[in-house]
């Protein structure tokens, strides 16, 4: 089948703030017209308008859509049946999606379900993880069980199919990478979901231990003792008590809380297991 001659036409003039596109959806859910699926779910989950029924639109249920060109109302394809435009330079059958942006690479990954950006060749699905991931970690990120299907810890978006970057921390959770650098200006360096240090943390450990060295305590603390757990190694130690901070006898990390009572023999390998 040869491609229509006129596919080029109205290249730049329409899509939405999201996508540019030359064509408009017809949400299956309300059977109102969008220019894509985001702005059907900004529209319909926007607590500033009055939403009888607030609700995502089911992107592989879309089935017609409706030419920005001639206003011809079809099923979903790439080109207009009536003026033959052609709706988007990138085009995916399976998540009726539509993007003239081919410079963002897309590419459709059968395991995820739906399309991804960056260039099918850079990237890899964990199937442990349940997502893809830059090929750059592929030999050493740590897998966490279907780790971008939830919200971010910081912002509660939902990871999966979010369009802003998301970065994966050492201990394997994902975030959205502006929310890891915002979490940064406010000094904070451990994963919101597992407390586990986000970054190699060994200089400032190295600051802690000459104030420590530099604050001695009052008489009264001198001997007293206390046990903590180890947020990054998580082990149990029996330490002396510091009104600075507490350091880990196993990894030397300060990234520590104090804990109640004598920990049994396997309370650190629990441990272990809940923060993977």
């Amino acid at each position: 089948m040869s491609e229509p001659t006129n596919t080029q036409l109205g290249i730049g003039d329409f899509g939405c703030t999201h996508y540019r596109r030359r064509c408009k959806i017809v949400a299956p859910c309300c059977n109102e017209v969008f220019g894509c699926r985001h702005c059907h779910n900004e529209t319909k989950n926007n607590e500033e308008i009055n939403v009888v029924d607030p609700h995502d639109i089911p992107r592989h249920e879309i089935k017609k859509i409706i030419c920005s060109s001639c206003d011809t109302e079809q099923d979903v394809q790439q080109y207009c049946i009536n003026c033959g435009v052609c709706m988007g330079k990138y085009f995916c059958g399976i998540c009726k999606f539509f993007d003239d942006d081919i410079s963002k690479q897309q590419y459709h990954c059968d395991e995820c379900g739906i399309c991804r950006t960056g260039g099918k060749d850079n990237f890899f699905h964990c199937k442990i993880c349940g997502c893809c991931y830059s090929k750059v970690i592929k030999d050493g990120h740590h897998c966490v069980e279907r780790a971008m299907h939830h919200n971010c810890p910081i912002c509660f978006e939902y990871l999966f199919d979010t369009l802003r970057e998301i970065t994966v921390l050492p201990c394997g959770h994902t975030i959205h990478f502006e929310c890891v650098k915002e979490m940064e200006q406010h000094h904070r360096y451990s994963c919101p979901v597992c407390s586990k240090s986000i970054c190699d943390m060994s200089s400032v450990w190295k600051n802690l231990d000459q104030v420590i060295s530099t604050t001695p305590m009052p008489i009264t603390y001198k001997n007293k003792m206390v046990w903590i757990l180890c947020n990054d190694c998580g082990v149990n130690s029996n330490v002396q008590f510091h009104i600075v901070a507490h350091k880990c006898l196993s990894c030397n990390s300060y990234n520590t809380r104090q804990i109640q009572g004598v920990p049994s023999s396997s309370c650190s390998s629990r441990v272990e297991e809940t923060v993977r």
